[in-house]
C-alpha cells in the first residue's frame, strides 16, 4: 500500500482519540488524547500538551482582543501510543485480526489496540 505523495507513510501509527506520551522535546514525559491529526505535515495535537500563547486580534464579539493559551501541533515520530492494558508507552504494529483484516497491536503486549 502506497501514499499518493512519495513523501508520507501510507498508514500512520496514531490516530484520532489515541491516548499517547510525548517522548522528546519540551513536553517529554507528558500525556494526553489526541485531538486531530495532520496528515499532509505529519503533525498532531494532544490534549494539554505543548501549549502555546496566541495573541487574538480584536473583534465584534471580543472588542478588547485577548492572549489564549492553546495547544500546539507535535511530529508524530515524538509520539508513542500508551498501551491502554500496562499503561506504557508501546511501539505498534499491524497484523491480520480473527476476521482477516488489519489491525493495530501493541509490541509490547501482542493485544490489539
Amino acid at each position: 500500500m502506497e501514499s499518493k505523495n512519495k513523501n508520507l507513510p501510507a498508514k500512520l501509527h496514531i490516530r484520532k482519540g489515541d491516548t499517547v506520551k510525548v517522548i522528546s522535546g519540551n513536553a517529554k514525559g507528558e500525556s494526553g488524547v489526541i485531538k486531530t491529526v495532520l496528515i499532509e505535515k505529519s503533525r498532531a495535537t494532544v490534549e494539554g500538551v505543548n501549549l502555546i500563547t496566541k495573541h487574538v486580534k480584536p473583534n465584534a464579539q471580543n472588542p478588547q482582543g485577548s492572549i489564549e493559551k492553546r495547544e500546539g501541533t507535535i511530529h508524530i515520530s515524538n509520539l508513542m501510543v500508551v498501551d491502554p492494558k500496562t499503561g506504557e508507552a508501546t511501539r505498534t504494529g499491524r497484523k491480520a485480526n480473527d476476521k482477516g483484516k488489519l489491525q493495530r497491536f501493541s509490541k509490547k503486549s501482542g493485544d490489539f489496540l
